[in-house]
């Protein structure tokens, strides 16, 4: 029964990366940077750092950014089980535990795995509060002086699942909107009183570059710094000097807008940021 089980679950894993991979394929995705040479997939990005974002979303990062050295943090809860194989399918490591189990053996293997590869968590899972932040990711940044990089995705209009984090399904060939905001650093020694402060500073960003990306989704406007996004993998070591060629990486670079903290907070961000091209 137990071997039976492990091919049922690797079953639906495949059968969820091909969901994924087919249906995003029909969307027009387009994404927008503070800083692309902080994408895991950038030619010149060769320093482990942390990405967030919410579970809800979870679909966008594992279509676009297969194979880019990333470990990535997930429950050990069975609801988890078909997504680990997945994310092992679509190109990344997977780290098992969550606050609820198995914390302190992941948090090691998170310190082993940071000495070389990106960490990718999403800092509301495995089971919620939906988009609120818990204090796992921010710990770790200090812990590891490794700087949070905010990424916020949206959809035109999703179906929701009825689940706790209302799991965002997009419609097919609708719009799938990614903001990539600059790095976040915790310093190191933190009380905890001024690792909350700080909790409470990074869920408000992530929460509100998400709800730019959303708006944007929804809105049909273009970018001035916007880019057409494909699934892209990190280059191998000898081909870097190649990849910093690609169009996508220049046109991105010239393309560059203003994620930083203080313009996403000014009045009617959405407008500020989402400048009609």
């Amino acid at each position: 029964m137990a071997l039976d089980n492990r091919w049922l679950l690797r079953l639906g894993g495949f059968a969820l990366h091909e969901t994924i991979r087919h249906w995003l394929d029909t969307l027009d995705l387009r994404v927008a940077y503070h800083d692309p040479q902080l994408d895991p997939a950038h030619p010149s990005n060769d320093r482990p750092r942390i990405y967030i974002f919410w579970h809800e979303y979870i679909s966008f990062p594992l279509y676009l950014r297969p194979y880019c050295n990333i470990a990535m943090l997930l429950s050990k809860h069975r609801d988890a089980e078909w997504l680990a194989h997945t994310a092992t399918m679509m190109g990344f490591d997977t780290v098992r535990g969550s606050s609820q189990r198995g914390g302190a053996s992941a948090l090691l293997e998170l310190l082993e795995k940071s000495k070389n590869m990106h960490l990718a968590i999403t800092p509301d899972g495995p089971r919620g509060p939906r988009r609120r932040l818990a204090p796992g990711a921010i710990f770790l940044a200090s812990r590891l002086g490794l700087p949070l990089i905010p990424m916020g995705f949206g959809f035109d209009r999703p179906k929701r699942a009825k689940t706790w984090d209302q799991f965002a399904i997009p419609r097919l060939f609708s719009r799938g909107r990614g903001l990539m905001g600059p790095g976040i650093t915790i310093p190191p020694n933190q009380t905890r009183d001024q690792l909350e402060q700080h909790r409470q500073r990074v869920e408000r960003i992530l929460n509100q570059i998400t709800t730019v990306a959303e708006d944007w989704a929804e809105s049909g406007l273009r970018l001035e710094g916007e880019v057409p996004a494909q699934p892209r993998s990190a280059p191998l070591a000898g081909r870097r000097e190649a990849a910093l060629r690609d169009p996508f990486w220049i046109q991105a670079a010239a393309g560059t807008i203003d994620l930083s903290e203080a313009n996403l907070f000014r009045p009617a961000p959405s407008a500020e940021v989402c400048k009609a091209a």
